[in-house]
């Protein structure tokens, strides 16, 4: 039967009547002249609102959130309209993405500004230069040993001359709307209805990493997008009924799956996690679960494989974050001190702090009414989209005890990074309730779908607030402990004076924002410290003491050159609260960590000769034959 003689039959059944069919080029002309005005003045707007935080003028929260909104919930009301076609569907959710790229790229566009972009622009560079992957990445030591993004970035500027910086926007412009049209493919995988789809891929981007942090030059913002895909693929095998089918299918998902583990540790992780979820759900459910366990057991060999050859460093670059997490969250109940104030000293509007604690109750409604949905629907619902939809609904909840996390100061980045994953449950189990909710009411635009587009924009301020600080997201002067205002003008030049007067390579003590312009810029290897290399011991000595003579014993050891020094850790206190690594030793009163004579002392030890000195930044050379004579009195 023909689809001509099928849709009438479907439209008596929902007993609507559908009434006159509407002129074919109305929704399309229409959607692309509200879009493309709205496009135009949201970014226009966007652009104000950078330009007034640069120049420290009120407005910019205002600007900002007026320019996403006003071309983000017309795009929200034509992905989900009943008479959207499909092509016009898809036209929109690819504006929506691209248009949602926007911030981050006016946000820096020339060149990386976020901590771990300098890490990863970085090694792409160094791939150019050299031709070698697997290299050791200063800033942060375990991304060496995941190359995809970075081989992906370093071949397309190799084969097309343009920059490391502009060929990794061009992948990331396309991983984001790849991200974009993957939830709803995914979500199209359980719901044949393309409003749902839709639905499901607009909830997505209202997560918090979606705006800036999965935008960012970074490895999760190429694997996450890949990891939608590869699971819509796995949902397609566990579906298939034919064998030919569900081949193909698996056999897709298996080479995304190693695309993923080559690229990203956390998504691979995640991707096993939520496979291993639907295989559950669809036991229990009593839904087809073979192939589910076959694609489980496949992703955790990969994973495994993986992580045992290449990269073995990864459990411990991993476990402190959550082991120190959830030892700080159950000490909260008894009152210790490992807990955090969310908005301390924050410059976010209030407005946007009240979206931010809101935001979670939204999203536990949406969750909890998916459910009901979910359980009123069980007995009509086919076996494998009753099972997977189900699993979507727990991976939804992991949202929940993750956004406690955030409470820690180990667990808060964890918490984070958590939420771009486990807010795809949320979406694809919410998708069918806000298709429901709309489906009410005949009026294209109803009290519900009014209500539905508030929550909405409720919901982006909110999560977008609590995902990143504003110092991230809006451009300012200069900030001392910023990672974002890290790449000031003297750091600048004293990285470049190194490189161009002792080579690129040198291995080099520094704290953490002047270790981000050593080791990207400078094309140095810097080390910021951690438990067992602890090169903060160094500036945290006090004068006339004797050093750590293990800590001098590894410097020497491990061929280290220069000694950096930033004074304003004695006259400023880091914006995000850090030093040197997250789990330094070093108080956080609000007061300076360091005492001038402490970092001054290093102009009279004889093991270290000031090479290079500026208004803040000096810079010495480690002199490990002359460990163990008599201090000097002065300076030189």
């Amino acid at each position: 039967m023909s689809a001509a003689t099928t849709s009438p039959m479907i439209e008596q059944q929902d007993g609507r009547d559908p009434g006159p069919a509407p002129r074919a080029w109305t929704g399309p002309v229409a959607a692309g002249i509200a879009l493309t005005i709205t496009g135009a003045a949201g970014a226009t707007a966007l652009a104000v609102a950078y330009r007034q935080a640069e120049w420290g003028q009120d407005g910019a929260f205002t600007w900002f959130w007026a320019g996403m909104l006003v071309f983000s919930l017309p795009a929200a009301y034509w992905a989900v309209r009943r008479d959207s076609s499909a092509r016009l569907r898809l036209a929109v959710l690819i504006g929506y993405a691209c248009f949602t790229y926007l911030p981050k790229l006016l946000r820096n566009p020339a060149g990386p500004l976020y901590h771990d972009e300098y890490a990863h622009w970085g090694q792409s560079q160094d791939i150019v230069l050299d031709g070698v992957l697997f290299q050791q990445n200063p800033i942060i030591r375990v991304i060496g040993d995941y190359p995809g993004l970075h081989a992906t970035v370093a071949s397309l500027a190799t084969l097309t001359g343009v920059t490391v910086w502009h060929a990794a926007l061009f992948v990331l412009i396309l991983a984001h709307v790849l991200l974009t049209l993957g939830v709803a493919v995914l979500a199209g995988q359980l719901w044949p209805d393309p409003r749902i789809a839709a639905a499901a891929a607009i909830v997505y981007s209202l997560n918090s990493s979606f705006l800036y942090f999965d935008t960012q030059f970074g490895y999760e913002s190429l694997a996450i997008g890949v990891m939608v895909w590869a699971l819509a693929a796995a949902l397609g095998a566990v579906r298939s009924t034919g064998t030919r089918a569900r081949a193909g299918w698996s056999a897709v998902m298996l080479l995304l799956t190693v695309a993923i583990t080559a690229t990203h540790h956390l998504t691979a992780l995640w991707l096993t996690g939520m496979l291993g979820l639907v295989a559950i759900a669809c036991t229990v459910l009593k839904a087809p679960a073979r192939t589910a366990w076959v694609l489980t057991a496949l992703a955790g060999v990969s994973v495994a494989t993986w992580m045992a050859a290449v990269s073995p460093r990864t459990g411990s670059y991993l476990e402190p974050y959550l082991g120190r997490a959830l030892g700080q969250f159950s000490g909260l109940a008894g009152g210790s001190s490992g807990s955090r104030t969310l908005f301390s000293q924050s410059v976010a509007p209030w407005w946007e702090q009240y979206a931010a604690f809101a935001a979670p109750g939204a999203a536990l409604i949406a969750t909890a009414g998916a459910a009901v949905l979910w359980w009123r629907r069980r007995s009509v619902t086919d076996p494998v989209t009753r099972a997977c939809s189900g699993a979507m609904l727990l991976l939804g909840a992991l949202y929940f005890p993750a956004t406690l996390l955030i409470l820690t100061p180990s667990g808060a980045e964890g918490a984070r990074r958590s939420w771009a994953f486990s807010y795809l449950g949320i979406a694809v189990a919410t998708a069918p309730l806000i298709i429901a909710l709309l489906e009410r009411s005949r009026r294209r635009i109803s009290g519900s779908g009014a209500l539905l587009l508030a929550a909405c924009a409720l919901v982006m301020v909110g999560n977008t607030a609590a995902g990143m600080n504003p110092s991230y997201r809006f451009p300012g002067p200069p900030v001392f402990g910023a990672d974002t205002r890290a790449a000031t003008p003297e750091l600048l030049a004293a990285s470049d004076w190194l490189r161009e007067t002792h080579g690129r390579g040198a291995r080099l003590v520094a704290d953490r924002y002047s270790g981000l312009i050593f080791g990207s810029y400078g094309e140095q290897e810097p080390t910021t410290g951690s438990e067992s290399f602890p090169t903060y011991d160094l500036y945290l000595a006090k004068p006339g003491r004797p050093m750590p003579p293990a800590l001098l014993a590894q410097l020497r050891d491990w061929r280290f050159e220069y000694l950096v020094v930033d004074r304003r850790m004695a006259e400023q206190v880091p914006e995000i609260k850090i030093y040197f690594e997250t789990n330094e030793p070093i108080p956080h009163d609000g007061r300076p960590g360091f005492t001038r004579a402490q970092l001054t002392k290093f102009d009279t030890l004889p093991w270290l000769i000031k090479v290079y000195d500026g208004p803040h930044i000096a810079i010495y050379r480690f002199d490990f034959d002359s460990l163990g004579q008599r201090i000097r009195m002065g300076a030189r």
